[in-house]
């Protein structure tokens, strides 16, 4: 049996989830103890990171350390295309998730909270995810059908473009979709592992944006 260390809310930790239904993995998700951030945790994973995973002995933390592992472990459903070139834009789309556009929308979310919004950092933010989301739509010009089957970079992509709608709206933010960034979340939401995902992900993220815009998280 599989052990995951993660908490509802963690993005990455529903990157991770994804993958798991993917390869129709049994796990058994629990929180860290003492919980996230703990001396207790990190006496289990020094780094303190979540998601963890814990199979066979072996102890990693770090999403994409993760997915690696688990399509090295269970080949069967891939998660990465046959072709080198293509399994390196899966790779690619991946990391850019992970180091260069989620970063940028999580800036945005203390400004969800009226009192702690600041009218400058929210605009420096906002510009950000909308030159990174531009980035994006380049990439996926060179991969039209990118989503279409479920690859590494498809299970945390889908929740971060998610992230940027669901803030948004309370806070005010026209947002420029490029025309392919659309068409993949699109493709990505029809995927049984993604849609499993935003079932019980989806609630939850509106809730606390609606609490938060209120003041109340």
């Amino acid at each position: 049996m599989i052990t995951l260390y993660a908490i509802p809310m963690s993005s990455y930790c529903a990157k991770t989830r994804i993958l798991l239904r993917h390869k129709g993995l049994d796990y058994r998700e629990v929180p860290p103890p003492g919980g996230y951030g703990s001396e207790e945790y990190r006496r289990i994973v020094p780094s303190g990171n979540l998601p963890t995973l814990v199979h066979d002995g072996l102890t990693i933390a770090d999403s994409e350390a993760i997915a690696e592992y688990l399509e090295d472990r269970f080949p069967e459903p891939p998660a990465l295309p046959r072709d080198p070139a293509d399994r390196a834009r899966v790779r690619e789309r991946s990391r850019f998730n992970d180091t260069r556009l989620d970063p940028e929308v999580r800036k945005l979310f203390p400004h969800v909270r009226p009192s702690r919004r600041d009218t400058t950092g929210l605009a420096e933010a906002a510009s950000q995810v909308q030159t990174r989301l531009g980035q994006l739509g380049r990439m996926l010009e060179t991969t039209p059908d990118a989503g279409a089957a479920l690859t590494i970079a498809d299970c945390g992509l889908p929740i971060t473009l998610f992230w940027i709608e669901t803030v948004a709206a309370p806070l005010g933010l026209g947002i420029d979709w490029p025309a392919t960034v659309t068409a993949y979340r699109a493709r990505c939401a029809a995927l049984p592992a993604v849609a499993a995902e935003f079932a019980t992900y989806r609630p939850l993220a509106e809730d606390w944006a609606a609490l938060a815009s209120a003041d109340k998280a």
